[in-house]
């Protein structure tokens, strides 16, 4: 007894000088490495949740632990079978995949890259167009929520939907509640489709959107426009406002997910937030980044200047 306590001892003294060791040899990058890691494998993760991608992984990563055991109790057929199976099954699996595969890596794609490394900021001027722009398409859908008149407004953002433009009408046409109210008009031309806003104008209208991916989640309720907003919202980062043809419900599609019950000074609020607030915090990363580059490059011109 004695000696598996002593055993025992010495393995806990020599795992804490360990640690101790490693924590030890931590510098700052190393801890960088680690939050980026962690902040990559959180957005990974919250980019699959809900989707046939989280199922995939969620089974091979029940696979690996399987694996992993019949490694460690030395199973030979287990392992033999696992073995081949990530050998060559993981190439039937992005076959098999390809669909939400594509899917999870338009998601990836959402980073707004050209924002955060656009020395020049952001135009305040299309800041004021926004403003006027989210006004209008407020007052617009609370007309038409009171006439019970069906709408599909697509918000574009980050992502360019080229795919959809090309499915309508282009019209570049500055907003109107009065333009609005024509588009929707029922048994007009366009009326069926949705209007893209672009830039704070209405780029086109008439425009078909992309079922959704988790259709089958997706309450049985909810008519071929709230399900063309979630399937939309789902591919990009645009935000979706629906007005019910039943009941007259204003609605938004974020991320895939559904909200309803909007009023007027919610509806503003909420796309003021989005559209023009989030953008400005952006500009201030920006800001930030030019800062400490020019920082960088002044000190290193002081150095210089020294030598």
């Amino acid at each position: 007894m004695q000696n598996y306590i002593t055993l025992a001892t010495e393995y806990l003294n020599s795992l804490s000088s360990r640690l101790l060791s490693v924590v030890a040899s931590i510098q700052i990058i190393d801890i960088i490495d680690m939050v980026l890691m962690t902040y990559i494998i959180y957005k990974g993760l919250k980019i699959i949740r809900e989707t046939k991608a989280q199922q995939l992984i969620t089974g091979i990563f029940i696979m690996l632990v399987v694996y992993g055991v019949s490694v460690a109790l030395k199973l030979k057929v287990m392992t033999f079978l696992f073995g081949n199976f990530f050998q060559v099954g993981l190439i039937a699996i992005v076959v098999v995949f390809q669909p939400e595969l594509r899917r999870v890596l338009e998601r990836v794609g959402r980073t707004n890259v050209k924002t955060v490394f656009n020395p020049g900021g952001r135009d305040e001027d299309i800041d004021a167009k926004w403003e006027k722009t989210i006004d209008i398409i407020s007052d617009a859908a609370m007309q038409l929520s009171d006439t019970a008149t069906g709408a599909l407004i697509v918000i574009e953002r980050t992502n360019k939907l080229g795919e959809q433009v090309e499915t309508g009408t282009v019209m570049d046409c500055v907003p109107s509640v009065a333009t609005f109210g024509t588009i929707f008009f029922p048994k007009t031309p366009l009326h069926d489709g949705a209007v893209i806003i672009r830039d704070a104008v209405i780029h086109a209208a008439g425009c078909f959107l992309p079922t959704p991916q988790k259709e089958d989640r997706i309450n049985k309720q909810l008519g071929s426009r709230h399900r063309a907003a979630i399937g939309m919202s789902e591919t990009s980062d645009a935000i979706i406002i629906v007005v019910s043809e039943e009941t007259g419900t204003v609605s938004i599609a974020e991320n895939g997910e559904l909200t309803r019950g909007y009023s007027k000074e919610r509806l503003s609020e909420y796309l003021k937030s989005k559209i023009i607030r989030e953008s400005s915090r952006e500009v201030n990363i920006t800001g930030i980044l030019k800062y400490g580059k020019e920082l960088i490059n002044g000190r290193k011109k002081s150095e210089k200047d020294k030598q």
